[in-house]
């Protein structure tokens, strides 16, 4: 094009800009903003899917799930991170009690990895977002009630801490079928209790804010939240939850769709 074309047609588009509305041009310079930062994301996670295949997929697995070494997009880790704030303290520092070598890499190499991690994270949400909650009972009720309360109040040791006519009375009632099959591998809204005694011989107590290898934090009856390096203080920790954890690796499909069918009958 020649030069002089070249400058009316640039011309010809600053006049229509110019001829926008300002909430119009400012939502064109934002719309704009937002594709080259949308674009710069991409970028930055598949960048981050390479160095984590490369420097962490042998123990990790290469979309992070876990192998040898344990699943990081459902990390606690991982989850409070902030463009790698905590992942890059792990990295550079490693675990050596865990057999994890330290890595040396750029700042930008940590944020790209837990730009490909948060991703992961997030597809890995959305799936479980998108399951219906109104997924039809015949459809799920395909185990046997009697098998159900048996395991209930025998092997499945349920009534150890809870009852059909305390807290799961008329259970069945309450929540939708999808939602108590949900609530049986994965039950929720109750957080563990920490006690946290330092060397002095001082103790906290509270509610557990957030727990890993190296971190400990409570928040007390006041509200205030207290962190300690895990290897400072005597950490014991009471979570409700726990022979739910533990039954993960200990009952069968079967299992869990007998339990549904007895549950079930509970109105």
């Amino acid at each position: 094009m020649p030069r002089h074309g070249r400058r009316e047609v640039m011309g010809l588009r600053a006049t229509r800009f110019r001829s926008l509305t300002l909430p119009a041009q400012i939502l064109m310079v934002v719309g704009i903003g937002a594709h080259c930062s949308s674009a710069q994301n991409a970028a930055d996670v598949a960048a981050g899917k390479r160095q984590f295949t490369q420097t962490c997929g042998f123990c990790h697995g290469p979309d992070g799930r876990g192998a040898s070494g344990p699943d990081l997009i459902r990390s606690p880790l991982v989850s409070h991170d902030v463009n790698g704030n905590l992942i890059g303290e792990v990295v550079h520092n490693g675990r050596p009690d865990k057999g994890m070598p330290a890595f040396q890499l750029s700042d930008d190499q940590i944020k790209e990895i837990a730009a490909f991690l948060h991703a992961e994270a997030k597809l890995a949400a959305s799936v479980t977002q998108r399951t219906p909650s109104e997924y039809p009972l015949e459809k799920l009720l395909v185990g046997n009630a009697e098998a159900g309360k048996a395991y209930f109040n025998g092997a499945g040791k349920c009534t150890e801490c809870h009852s059909t006519s305390g807290d799961l009375a008329h259970v069945a009632s309450k929540y939708k079928p999808f939602d108590l099959q949900t609530r049986i591998v994965f039950p929720s809204g109750i957080k563990p209790t920490v006690t946290v005694t330092e060397r002095s011989g001082k103790t906290f107590s509270g509610q557990q804010v957030y727990s890993d290898e190296f971190l400990i934090s409570l928040r007390d009856a006041q509200g205030w939240i207290h962190s300690w390096p895990r290897g400072s203080v005597k950490v014991e920790i009471r979570d409700p939850l726990a022979a739910h954890e533990k039954l993960l690796t200990a009952y069968t499909d079967q299992n869990i769709h007998d339990l549904f069918a007895y549950l079930e009958t509970l109105k």
